[in-house]
């Protein structure tokens, strides 16, 4: 499951990073690594970007990104 099929106020831990090069590593420079738990706050009413809670911060993440986010 990715983090893109995640629900409104789930909370997920992140299981694999997937994507290479730059797009990787930005998303590891936001924070979001291997067993980081995610709490999923609020989805923009057309869907894109998400709202997330990690680390003790918010953070918006379009959903192309969070696809490349595998979470169990």
């Amino acid at each position: 499951m990715t983090l893109k099929e995640v629900k409104v106020g789930q909370t997920v831990k992140v299981r694999k990073l997937h994507g290479e090069g730059p797009v990787k590593r930005r998303i590891m420079d936001m924070g979001i690594t291997k067993g980081v738990e995610i709490y999923v706050r609020k989805v923009a009413p057309l869907g894109d970007p998400m709202e997330l809670n990690l680390r003790g911060y918010e953070l918006s993440l379009r959903k192309a990104d969070a696809e490349m986010i595998e979470v169990e």
